[in-house]
């Protein structure tokens, strides 16, 4: 019987695996089979996580945190988790490769996936000039002009990269200015290949066997417009990946894992927060973060899941050495 099985991987799932193998848990981080690593895989250079002043590649970073994680004791498998069973002292974690594993903890660290624009062009173009990831396609547009849809940080950062590759990136957003960081809406407005298409919306993606080009929609008067492009790049933000736990964990309107956590027997008025509504079970990471998510406020949270995880685990061993006591 496992100690601590972590669902996932990414900034919060291996840095739960860090804290929790250091802890002499020596836990199983079941990281996906092609997702391992998170979102971050396909980033390219990440300039705020502490401690990389030049910046470090995404991929980079994540292979280094699963590094220092089976350093200290952690396992990695790369496979996918397809059912559980949460309730009650011992959990059962089931895996697409036909692995079952009992556990007295699980982490939910399953991150969260990209939005989509909802329009069946985008689907049945989806991979022929349709992508939600600019490291890994935006190669295939050089000298061609493409559109990014969003206006936050991640669309920003999306369109600053192709131009890298494309020859003109128009940005696409419904409102009439970004909400991306300042540092990265200055970075993205400033530069010479990019233009902005404001109060827009994609309404109908064109082609038949790949991109050639968008209709737009003005959602002030409803006007559309057509644009001839090769690439549509979509970064409207992110769903979160808890379809796994929706009939055993308390999930908000938006499909997010709540996390509050019993009041501490020590400190009454101290929640342990990354607690769900099942004893045992933690979350961290985009799954459960609807605000900020960054790496660092996900490697966070996965400190204080394991920590969180600790503290129970510290207590049913008191719990059954009394009893046995007693007895």
């Amino acid at each position: 019987m496992e100690q601590v099985v972590i669902i996932g991987s990414g900034p919060a799932g291996y840095t739960a695996a860090i804290y929790a193998a250091r802890a002499g848990y020596e836990p199983l981080v079941i990281a996906g089979s092609v997702t391992a690593g998170g979102n971050l895989i396909n980033t390219t250079e990440v300039e705020n996580y502490p401690g990389f002043p030049e910046g470090v590649m995404g991929p980079e970073l994540m292979e280094r945190m699963a590094t220092q994680a089976q350093r200290f004791g952690a396992r990695v498998l790369f496979d996918d988790v397809n059912q559980v069973a949460l309730r009650g002292p011992v959990k059962t974690v089931r895996t697409l490769g036909g692995e079952v594993f009992e556990t007295a903890v699980v982490i939910a660290a399953t991150g969260a996936s990209y939005r989509e624009l909802g329009l069946e062009s985008e689907k049945r173009l989806g991979g022929r000039g349709v992508s939600y990831c600019a490291t890994c396609d935006g190669f295939f547009f050089r000298d061609k002009e493409i559109i990014v849809v969003g206006g936050g940080d991640s669309a920003m950062e999306e369109a600053v990269f192709l131009t890298k590759f494309a020859s003109k990136i128009t940005v696409v957003h419904r409102r009439g200015e970004l909400r991306a960081s300042r540092i990265m809406a200055e970075r993205a407005l400033a530069h010479p290949k990019i233009a902005f298409a404001w109060h827009s919306v994609v309404s109908q993606v064109h082609g038949e066997s790949t991109v050639t080009g968008v209709t737009l929609r003005d959602i002030r008067d409803n006007t559309e417009r057509q644009i001839d492009v090769a690439g549509v790049f979509v970064a409207i933000g992110h769903a979160p990946n808890s379809e796994l736990f929706r009939d055993q964990l308390e999930l908000d309107s938006n499909g997010y894992v709540i996390v509050h956590g019993p009041p501490s027997p020590d400190e009454p008025g101290l929640a342990r927060h990354q607690a769900t509504s099942l004893p045992g079970v933690f979350a961290c990471g985009d799954v459960v973060d609807r605000t900020y998510r960054q790496a660092i406020t996900a490697a966070g949270s996965g400190a204080q899941a394991a920590l969180d995880a600790q503290e129970y685990l510290e207590g049913m061993a008191a719990d059954a050495a009394l009893a046995a006591a007693t007895i």
